[in-house]
């Protein structure tokens, strides 16, 4: 059973950092690609970073330059360090193991809110 466990949400201000985690219990967790997505209220969840197995790394514009996805392959976890960061960036953020080679659908972990106020 698949299982993805974010923490590191909370209240940061603005300019502030955050470092998210998201535990995977994946046995195969070296070999897939990852992702996280946000969503904020009222909009419509989307993508912010993704990591292949080989630790190729792809950004969505709001992030790029602000944000960066990584990974532990020894300790099964993935993580986004997010710098600078502003209230627009205020949403719930996921952890994604989406559908691939192996991974015969999409899983969610269940989110932990990002709150960027002063």
């Amino acid at each position: 059973q698949v299982q993805l466990v974010e923490s590191g949400g909370g209240l940061v201000q603005p300019g502030g950092s955050l470092r998210l985690s998201c535990a995977a219990s994946v046995s195969i967790f070296r070999i897939v690609a990852m992702n996280w997505y946000r969503q904020a209220p009222g909009k419509q969840r989307e993508l912010v970073a993704g990591i292949t197995s080989d630790g190729i790394t792809n950004y969505a514009d709001s992030g790029m330059g602000r944000f960066t996805i990584s990974r532990d392959n020894a300790k099964n976890t993935l993580y986004l360090q997010m710098n600078s960061l502003k209230p627009e960036d205020t949403a719930v953020y996921y952890c994604n193991l989406p559908q691939q080679v192996r991974i015969s659908r999409n899983y969610w972990g269940q989110g932990t809110q990002v709150t960027v106020s002063s």
